[in-house]
């Protein structure tokens, strides 16, 4: 406990200062990425019949983090960026001509799923994070991507405490036995509160063209980074049991993987980027 307290101060930190400054956050998450696609393509090549090349998927999923950084940033605005990371997916698909694996689909499919279900999630990060002004300019929002991941905490949180408590409904017991729905809620509520108390602490943050008020939006945020963020922490988890393993890694003393901490934001953050857009079109 001691070591996974400590580790979890570390993490917490890590991610809190890293949106202090936009260089630091890019480069945060992009490692993040790099390591949580190395990570995934090391569990999968364990498998039967999959080989998939590590190297060039890690590298293609960094290259397009930072490819959706700089477009959404601006120092890259021309769509250009993307072409090399569009030729790579191209040659991953070719090299299996020439290499002779026994199930070529498995690594087409393992492959193209490290860059579904990590580089893509991750890359909303920056689509929340850079913004553009009503007179042409991109600002560096902070709060925003920040919130998404105190939501998930405390949804955590609260889940945790509410379900030790109360918890005797299961969730999803198929999947993952712990959770129950009374921790659910608990997560919800705790996060409900942190939303209404961003929304009276801040101003212009969430996007002004939003058809509803600021606190419905922020409790509209909060509430669908809970579900989403259930949703992808059931992702990782029916994915480990799939493989047969506990853990997707050890690289975080007491927590695990890269995968079973940003587990739930892979899901989170798409959701949240899709909700936003949605609340300033309607």
């Amino acid at each position: 406990m001691i070591v996974r307290a400590i580790t979890g101060v570390f993490f917490v930190a890590a991610i809190v200062a890293s949106f202090l400054k936009p260089t630091a956050m890019v480069f945060l998450f992009a490692l993040v990425t790099g390591l949580s696609i190395w990570e995934f393509t090391g569990l999968v090549n364990d498998t039967k019949d999959v080989q998939v090349n590590r190297f060039i998927a890690t590298v293609a999923g960094v290259y397009f983090f930072l490819a959706v950084a700089g477009f959404c940033s601006g120092v890259t605005p021309s769509g250009a960026v993307f072409i090399p990371y569009l030729l790579t997916i191209v040659y991953l698909f070719i090299i299996e001509l020439y290499l002779k694996q026994p199930n070529p689909i498995n690594d087409w499919a393992y492959t193209m799923l490290s860059q579904m279900y990590i580089a893509l999630p991750f890359s909303p990060i920056n689509v929340l994070a850079f913004n553009a002004t009503p007179d042409g300019l991109i600002r560096f929002n902070s709060l925003l991507p920040l919130s998404v991941f105190i939501f998930l905490w405390l949804n955590d949180t609260g889940a945790y405490c509410t379900g030790s408590l109360l918890g005797k409904h299961r969730l999803f017991p198929r999947i993952s036995p712990k959770k129950s729905w009374e921790g659910s809620i608990g997560g919800a509520v705790f996060v409900v509160i942190a939303a209404i108390a961003i929304s009276q602490l801040t101003t212009d943050v969430i996007p002004a063209q939003i058809s509803v008020s600021a606190i419905a939006a922020w409790i509209g945020l909060g509430l669908v980074v809970v579900v989403f963020g259930t949703w992808g922490d059931l992702v990782e988890s029916l994915f480990k049991r799939t493989l047969g393993i506990k853990d997707s890694g050890n690289i975080l003393p007491g927590h695990g993987g890269m995968l079973d901490r940003f587990d739930s934001s892979l899901m989170a953050f798409p959701a949240a980027v899709v909700y936003i857009y949605t609340l300033t079109i309607l």
